[in-house]
């Protein structure tokens, strides 16, 4: 059976005008799959922009504060004088433009697309920013979601930033890959909450950024605790804290811990997120910084 089945090979090879491979590429005419050069799947910037450093803010499921922790480190980073741009990735979900009270809408020019800017100079591009009205949905699905991931980076006239963040969906669907493959990406920041099955969730996004080639930057655990006003005693509300397992199972070196802000849902819901100061988050941003440098 072996024998026919090579013979088939062979004859079916030279039906077809191709020699038997030997495998000397060098010396060999025949146009073939394993002479092809591998595709180069990297966005290209708009000829009017650059970028130095870009971080992607993750999670393994929704509802932990990416959005939030995406917003305050642009706010922050912005503050230091830095250029600072956020890319909303998250296509059918966006909420930056909400978080940092824009309206303005996008606007298209013969040379490219002009993000909106925030109040206090971050520059936003989000699909709400698109739409007609912020509740009109998305209907798109997975390859056209990836399509306008790509086309935010590159056809958007960024000009020179120092930072461009970029809030991604939850989980390790197309656009985190579609985002791992196609952009220069300097490394990730995890968004976590404490919960039992945080570690499961943190577990993936690790794995999925390790197979993509991607370092991880640090992990910030949100909604951490509340402290109280009057006596100043933490409570741990959602549950006993486990980042510090989790960064040592992981190896990862880099945290911080955001408490519960009693009025962080309004601020963010009136587009004020730039008004706020999140001292936990001080020393991690000037460490984050270092790390991508």
């Amino acid at each position: 059976m072996a024998e026919t089945s090579t013979e088939t090979v062979t004859a079916s090879t030279e039906e077809n005008g191709a020699e038997e491979c030997d495998n000397q590429c060098s010396s060999c005419g025949s146009e073939c799959g394993s002479r092809k050069e591998p595709q180069d799947l990297k966005a290209k910037l708009h000829p009017q922009s650059s970028v130095k450093h870009s971080i992607a803010v993750v999670s393994g499921k929704g509802g932990v504060g990416k959005t939030l922790l995406t917003s305050l480190l642009a706010s922050a980073i912005r503050k230091q004088g830095c250029s600072v741009g956020i890319l909303d990735a998250d296509i059918t979900g966006p909420s930056i433009p909400r978080v940092f009270g824009i309206d303005e809408k996008l606007r298209p020019t013969e040379l490219g697309i002009l993000p909106s800017v925030s109040e206090g100079g971050v520059q936003v591009v989000s699909t709400n920013l698109i739409l007609p009205e912020e509740t009109t949905p998305v209907l798109w699905r997975g390859p056209i979601i990836a399509g306008v991931v790509k086309q935010f980076y590159s056809e958007v006239i960024w000009g020179d930033l120092d930072y461009l963040l970029i809030d991604m969906p939850p989980g390790t669907g197309d656009v985190p890959l579609t985002v791992y493959q196609s952009l220069p990406i300097d490394g990730i920041v995890i968004v976590t909450a404490p919960q039992d099955l945080v570690s499961m969730i943190v577990g993936k996004a690790i794995n999925m950024a390790d197979m993509m080639g991607i370092p991880v930057l640090g992990i910030v655990e949100n909604m951490s605790y509340f402290e109280c006003p009057d006596c100043h005693e933490k409570h741990s509300i959602f549950g006993v804290s486990k980042i510090k397992e989790i960064s040592e199972e992981y190896g990862i070196d880099l945290v911080a811990q955001i408490p519960i802000v009693a009025n962080i849902a309004s601020v963010m819901d009136s587009g004020s997120i730039e008004a706020i100061k999140v001292d936990s988050l001080d020393e991690f941003v000037k460490a984050l910084q270092q790390k991508v440098e």
